[in-house]
């Protein structure tokens, strides 16, 4: 699966860890110089020639290096416990009073009018992220003329995960449009389970799933921050099927057609006249969608009101939000004879292109109608809501201000994607993985044992002369070459290690200069000691300089010894160009007797 992230939201955590673990070293180094300082009665400490800046960086990278070596093992292997660590909704339950299992016409507008971030949504294929998405969540078929419910709310089917954590939930049919979804819920006052229509798969940390009558589909409530996975097929039948589709309902749609025992019959005239000039099912659908859409104003103010707000809303308002275009739809449909029912859950939302993610408010809260076909044996999707209410936003990430919000939210994704919401099915998935690669390498290695086995034979065949006194000869002479070769090898990584070992010492000698306190005492040294090594002097690790120098027939380089110990550990500290006038002379002299030699 793509995913998009922003370089410079992984780069400014790097550079903030850093900066936070150089400056704990600082403080900490500061605090106990100055506790030494009091112990030995010293006001001031002694001042270095080079600052201890690239030391410090270095010790500080190591600690991050080391901390996170040791840290991201354990992230991976402890087991996750329901209800652990920064999963947990910090404070009870976020209540979302714009979304229930009932739907009362007024409720959506106060909620749309909040940006409170519900869920974060990243889609595969990705050019399918963005605002289009609808995330069903309850399908309701009760109307009372205020509000609707479901009439079978106890029929609940529970659907067992398999051993890889998948939930099948209906088979994918021959020519679907799969659509993968990754959803990273905030904590909810309801159990709905959102993914886009029809959900096919689900993956997830519960062991099951509930599907009510209406393919609404719950989780085992935990007031958690949840993290799942949904496949879903989003195929639609096309407008030249739908328009054939004249079959009868069975009785299994009564509760689809059933209206509320008193309402305005103005409503059956006017959906009679809207589909008065047309015979299909699917293009009576469509004129009563296209006519609420056209004819009727979207509003977040709760005007409608009085027993039947459905008929103010049509008759005498004519302006309202989602849920009136929803009920009105509905209910027209219904009184001309066609199966309908709305749906309550998320319409659309702000694509963050730094995390690849679609993030979804309250602000989204949308209701729409499906429309039931019998001959495809489909719930279509229709939303008779003009644009104005289909493309709500809270601003996207447009503007300086924006940007900022944009590259902020991606590091909070990044964070609950790779940190909170990494549960027992991401440890699964990687530990499969591992398998798999275990499996994949040692059935390399197999392979590659079973031809340089069957390799050996052969040449063995053609070394007894079995293939002819030609092939024997060849095999002799690609034999020496291959032990000729083998032992120039062998040669050449022996000389690369001595190279190797004495440019580290080199090296390891210059590196030192340069985090030494007393640079020009390590300087004359690390000469000394280069000019020896050349010669065949080495310096046991052992051995202190003098030791080394007092080992060795040559006085110059007991003097040279002597005069750095008395820099680096007496105090006896001679003017930096006296060092290095007696120490030049000192080498030059050596230098002389070694050429000599």
């Amino acid at each position: 699966m793509p995913r998009t992230r922003s370089p410079e939201c992984l780069a400014s955590f790097i550079l903030y860890v850093l900066v936070v673990v150089a400056a704990i070293i600082v403080w900490e180094n500061v605090s106990s110089a100055r506790r030494t300082l009091e112990r030995m009665g010293t006001k001031e400490p002694q001042r270095t020639d080079r600052p201890p800046l690239p030391r410090l960086l270095t010790v500080s990278f190591a600690i991050v290096v080391l901390t996170v070596s040791l840290a991201v093992p354990l992230f991976f292997v402890l087991p996750r416990v329901g209800g652990a660590g920064f999963g947990g909704s910090g404070g009870g339950l976020s209540t979302f009073s714009g979304f229930s299992d009932s739907v009362r016409l007024g409720g959506i507008g106060r909620i749309q009018q909040s940006d409170r971030i519900v869920m974060r949504v990243e889609t595969s294929p990705s050019q399918l992220s963005g605002s289009d998405g609808y995330y069903r969540g309850v399908a309701l078929d009760r109307f009372d003329n205020l509000s609707w419910s479901k009439s079978r709310p106890q029929n609940l089917e529970t659907l067992l995960a398999g051993t890889d954590g998948k939930i099948v939930v209906e088979n994918a049919k021959p020519f679907a449009q799969l659509v993968r979804q990754n959803i990273y819920l905030e904590p909810l006052d309801t159990s709905v389970l959102f993914g886009q229509t029809s959900v096919v798969e689900v993956t997830s940390g519960f062991p099951a799933l509930y599907r009510d009558s209406y393919d609404s589909l719950s989780y085992p409530r935990t007031g958690e921050r949840i993290s799942y996975t949904v496949v879903s097929d989003i195929s639609q039948p096309t407008a030249e099927q739908l328009r054939a589709d004249h079959e009868s309902y069975g009785h299994d749609a009564d509760r689809y057609l059933s209206l509320p025992e008193k309402y305005d019959k103005r409503i059956f005239s006017l959906a009679q006249n809207i589909t008065a000039d047309y015979s299909s099912r699917y293009d009576r659908v469509i004129a009563i969608r296209d006519y609420l859409r056209t004819h009727y104003g979207y509003t977040l103010e709760m005007k409608a009101g009085g027993d039947e707000p459905l008929a103010d809303f049509l008759f005498n308002i004519r302006e309202g939000h989602c849920e009136y275009f929803a009920t009105a739809m509905a209910v027209m449909l219904r009184t001309q004879g066609i199966a309908a029912r709305i749906v309550n859950g998320f319409h659309g939302g702000d694509y963050n292109s730094a995390s690849g993610v679609t993030v979804v408010r309250e602000l989204n809260a949308h209701s729409w109608v499906e429309v039931y076909f019998p001959k495809e044996g489909q719930w279509v999707t229709f939303d008779p809501t003009p644009a104005a209410g289909r493309n709500l936003s809270a601003g996207g990430f447009t503007g300086l201000s924006g940007q900022i919000s944009k590259y902020l939210d991606a590091l909070e994704t990044v964070w609950i994607q790779y940190f909170v919401a990494f549960d027992s099915n991401g440890q699964a998935a990687i530990s499969r993985g591992v398998r798999a690669t275990a499996s994949e390498a040692n059935s390399a290695a197999s392979a590659f044992m079973s031809e340089t086995a069957q390799l050996v034979a052969e040449w063995w065949r053609d070394i007894r002369g079995d293939s002819g006194q030609a092939a024997r000869l060849w095999a002799i002479a690609y034999s020496l070459l291959a032990v000729l070769g083998a032992l120039a090898f062998l040669v050449l990584v022996r000389w690369v290690v001595r190279v190797l070992k004495k440019r580290g010492g080199m090296w390891r000698r210059r590196f030192s200069r340069l985090k030494s306190s007393h640079p020009d005492a390590d300087a004359v040294f690390n000469e000394l000691a280069e000019l020896l090594s050349k010669h065949g002097y080495d310096r046991r690790p052992s051995e202190t300089p003098l030791e080394f120098a007092l080992a060795l027939p040559f006085p110059e380089a007991a003097k040279i010894a002597t005069l750095y110990n008395n820099l680096r550990f007496a105090d006896k500290s001679p003017s930096r160009s006296t060092l290095r006038s007696e120490a030049r002379q000192l080498l030059n002299t050596l230098r002389d007797r070694l050429t000599a030699r």
